[in-house]
């Protein structure tokens, strides 16, 4: 469970720098600086440019994008951009660990380059960092050198749930006192946004049921597995719907197999996702592996059914009702499951009503806050101790 936050004095102000270079997380950055602004925190976010669209800011913290400047100016993903990202990172962050004196703490999100990193952290503040993925994504020898050599070298390393702290301490050697879980919060600003948008035509005409699979088109999603299974599922239609990071025929010549699914291969943004959520009559999320979903923690405050793998943060809000969970890489259970899901209209509520009240409650984003910076102090205690 996450460790409660703190009744006593909460002393002076605390300084504190979320870093986030590359901007893999907007939404999860500026919804958890919003937390710790309003937690007490003195906070500055430093991260780079978003190139896919504008992120909400939450109030009451400072933001400076002092990264990748150049790379910004290139089309979002070219080879140009990665080029210039390159040139620019060493030296970037470099003079960021010389302004991070400034703070009492620096909490790290993502670093982009595993293998290089860790050597450019500060010495000289406590370093928390957050492994939304206990490992790289693209495994390879220097990247999961870095990340071991970050476990090692933070204070204290967040995880989202409860499987990923006993991974990180029995599997990555991480001792049990330095691991604190802390939940993803669900992002309840994208529910009564302004100026959100409807759905595509095409779309907003299509009558029955609807089965919704969203987010960024990556092997370990699992897309293919519910392609195989949604295969004589009727009285439905199936949207994939996401940008593409990864070749896309095997998942076109799956979809051709069924003529009630349509794949969508493009970045949804946030004004958007509301259309796509309310319209699903049910979410789907085949995942092999995961920590958390920014995803799952987007629909959440939606109130919609969810059917997930029984991994990671699914796994939690399965056990709290939230969820459908199913095997991984399971078509079988997968298929049976939708049959049974779209066939019972009481089950798809009761899931979703579910969702909702864990968005407003167990993932609220001002508890979060309250815990994440309860831990500040208590890693700054320790280091202060040594």
């Amino acid at each position: 469970m996450a460790t409660p936050a703190s009744t006593t004095d909460p002393g002076p102000r605390l300084r504190v720098q979320v870093v986030d270079p590359s901007a893999f997380g907007p939404n999860y950055d500026h919804q958890l600086c919003g937390a710790l602004a309003r937690a007490g925190a003195e906070v500055e976010l430093v991260t780079g440019p978003f190139g896919y669209g504008s992120v909400p800011r939450e109030p009451g913290y400072a933001v400076r994008e002092p990264f990748y400047r150049l790379a910004a100016r290139a089309p979002a993903g070219s080879r140009a951009g990665r080029i210039a990202k390159l040139a620019e990172h060493v030296p970037e962050m470099l003079a960021w660990r010389r302004g991070a004196r400034r703070a009492d703490l620096v909490h790290v999100q993502w670093l982009p380059i595993q293998g290089l990193d860790p050597l450019l952290l500060p010495r000289d503040v406590p370093v928390v960092f957050t492994a939304h993925e206990l490992m790289p994504r693209e495994p390879s020898p220097a990247g999961d050198w870095g990340r071991r050599r970050l476990y090692e070298r933070a204070d204290a390393v967040v995880v989202h749930t409860e499987s990923g702290r006993e991974r990180l301490v029995s599997e990555l050697g991480v001792p049990a006192e330095r691991v604190e879980v802390i939940p993803h919060g669900a992002f309840d600003y994208l529910v009564g946004q302004p100026g959100e948008r409807p759905l595509p035509p095409e779309l907003a005409a299509v009558e029955g049921k609807v089965v919704l699979c969203l987010g960024v088109w990556r092997p370990y999603h699992g897309i293919d597995v519910l392609l195989r299974a949604w295969e004589g599922v009727e009285d439905a239609e199936l949207w994939v719907v996401g940008l593409p990071k990864m070749p896309t025929g095997e998942l076109e010549r799956l979809a051709a197999r069924s003529p009630n699914v349509r794949l969508v291969p493009r970045f949804i943004t946030d004004p958007e996702l509301p259309a796509w959520f309310r319209r699903a009559d049910l979410v789907v999320m085949p995942y092999r592996h995961i920590e958390a979903s920014g995803v799952l923690f987007s629909v959440l405050p939606f109130g919609r059914a969810l059917l997930a793998t029984d991994v990671g943060a699914f796994a939690d809000i399965g056990r709290q009702g939230g969820a459908e969970l199913v095997p991984p890489e399971d078509p079988a259970a997968l298929h049976d499951a939708l049959v049974r899901l779209l066939a019972d209209d009481a089950a798809r509520e009761r899931l979703g009503a579910a969702a909702g009240r864990l968005a407003r409650h167990e993932y609220a984003w001002d508890t979060i806050g309250e815990q994440t910076v309860d831990l500040y102090r208590r890693v700054i205690a320790r280091r202060a101790a040594r």
